[in-house]
């Protein structure tokens, strides 16, 4: 739905992206990138509209901390194979995402929003995390910054 500038968006790219993985046949790339269209198709019909790249940056997050999450329950059940094919996921899908914040940063960007909202107390950490996730997003995963915010509260 561009009106004239036909800029090409991040649902282009991964569009591209499959089309050319199909070719070379990298099945878990083609694999990975059908599943994160669909769920950006399914993210536009919930919204009933076309996902802009704050949306599909949204959809790539979820997904990411969802192979995250499966790689840490196969680590413990000791399942190598299934580790390696969620890794190679994950890393397809982080090459969506713009590059990742060091913990340092997420640290300096915390503080100046506890300074903007002026938080005292662990009990403020919904206004520094309203804050400070818009900031960060998709730059980094929200359970490390939700640790950080609750380490620098209760320090204070």
């Amino acid at each position: 739905m561009s009106h004239g500038n036909q800029e090409t968006t991040l649902k282009d790219k991964i569009q591209d992206a499959l089309k050319g993985a199909l070719k070379r046949q990298q099945r878990v790339e083609v694999s990975t990138l059908r599943l994160l269209l669909s769920e950006i198709k399914y993210a536009e019909i919930a919204q009933q509209k076309s996902a802009d790249d704050g949306k599909v940056l949204d959809v790539i997050a979820r997904e990411a901390k969802r192979r995250r999450e499966s790689i840490e329950a196969f680590r413990k059940g000791n399942r190598g194979d299934l580790v390696e094919q969620e890794e190679a996921e994950l890393a397809i899908l982080m090459s969506y995402l713009p590059k990742q914040v060091s913990r340092e940063e997420i640290m300096a960007a915390a503080r100046e929003a506890m300074d903007t909202v002026g938080a005292r107390s662990p009990s403020d950490k919904g206004k520094v995390m309203a804050q400070l996730m818009p900031q960060l997003k998709g730059k980094a995963d929200g359970r490390e910054v939700s640790e950080i915010v609750s380490e620098l509260l209760a320090a204070r």
